[in-house]
């Protein structure tokens, strides 16, 4: 199956991933991958009394996740040349072991560049929780190929 073309990807529609739940051993080897060895990341006793309760995983390992599972969606199976970047990227609730997330996406503008071959388009990113809570959102935007002439 080839990913949707740059025409194909309609304003207004959306998608959602199939879900994942984060695990301890996710959090310690992000730990190990990253370097980022915070507290709140590795440390129980400590979470233990911060407003957390424990616990949380690390955003980037969230939102990486959240990619990995959106690309099981197939939409961008040959036709992603870049991810061009976030016009924002917000973290609006922790995320714990144990939590199972899933990524919705809701495309918000499409625009034409320069070169005729390929073109950007604009979505919406949610990272959602079990509870149906938004735990992180953002802007994203995508360089396309445009469907061969």
């Amino acid at each position: 199956m080839r990913g949707l073309y740059w025409e194909q990807w309609e304003v207004g529609a959306e998608f959602v991933s199939p879900g994942r739940t984060i695990t301890e051993a996710d959090i310690v080897m992000f730990a190990g991958l990253s370097g980022d060895y915070n507290p709140l990341h590795i440390n129980e006793e400590y979470c233990k009394t911060t407003q957390f309760g424990g616990r949380i995983a690390h955003g980037p390992l969230v939102y990486a996740i959240a990619a990995g599972l959106l690309f099981q969606l197939h939409l961008y199976d040959d036709t992603l040349i870049a991810f061009l970047g976030f016009d924002s990227l917000k973290f609006t609730k922790p995320t714990k072991p144990g939590d199972t997330i899933h990524a919705k996406i809701k495309v918000l503008e499409k625009r034409e560049t320069s070169n005729a071959d390929r073109g950007v388009m604009k979505r919406q990113l949610q990272v959602i929780n079990q509870r149906g809570e938004v735990v992180q959102e953002g802007i994203q935007a995508f360089l396309l190929k445009r469907e061969p002439q």
